[in-house]
């Protein structure tokens, strides 16, 4: 079971969004079988059958084991990921594009940038996995209390200077063999566990 998986297909998209085989997805992150699932959720089993095979034909699931009973066969299925998460590529053209923002402080662009991460990101490691290669990546993900609004502003300001000067030291557009990378920083508040307009 891989920890991740990302969605790309709008079948598969809607039958992970639908709220009985969303649960069902929940309750596989171990093996079990339709009988057991239909007891936990208080379902018939012949309907969590049902959607069972939703989730099977998009890929969600499959088998880990079948045991024979007598004359009958019990499938145990599992989900094939702990956490999904849906590609703006899903949606097609109406996804979210960081090209169409005018406005690169607006928290439009940041959630577009977000999903650009989801999509490019995805694409790349679905064709690293299929090649049974790593795909090198970096990420940092920092919490910063900023005592003022003029504080926020200078960091913003050294920020960018700081890298700015790494990118133009590292840049080299000539370089064979190089490989372009996408650098992508954004900064918002951190959400609080209960919203007031303190978080705004």
């Amino acid at each position: 079971m891989q920890d991740l998986s990302v969605i790309t297909d709008p079948q598969a998209a809607m039958a992970a969004l639908d709220p009985i085989r969303n649960r069902l997805l929940a309750e596989l992150d171990a093996p079990a079988s339709a009988a057991t699932l239909a007891g936990r959720i208080g379902l018939p089993r012949q309907k969590i059958n049902y959607h069972l095979r939703a989730l099977e034909a998009a890929g969600l699931v499959g088998v880990a084991e079948e045991r024979q009973w007598g004359g009958l066969t019990e499938r145990r299925l599992v989900a094939s990921a702990r956490s999904f998460v849906v590609s703006p590529e899903v949606l097609g053209a109406v996804a979210a594009d960081p090209a169409r923002s005018r406005d690169r402080l607006a928290a439009s662009y940041v959630i577009a940038l977000g999903a650009r991460v989801v999509r490019e990101v995805g694409a790349l490691w679905r064709r690293a996995r299929a090649a049974d290669k790593d795909l090198a990546t970096l990420a940092i993900d920092t919490e910063i209390r900023f005592a003022s609004a003029a504080d926020r502003a200078a960091f913003t300001r050294e920020l960018t200077r700081a890298v700015s000067e790494l990118a133009g030291r590292y840049h080299d557009a000539t370089a064979p063999g190089g490989r372009p990378h996408r650098l992508t920083i954004v900064s918002h508040p951190t959400p609080l566990e209960r919203p007031t307009d303190q978080a705004l």
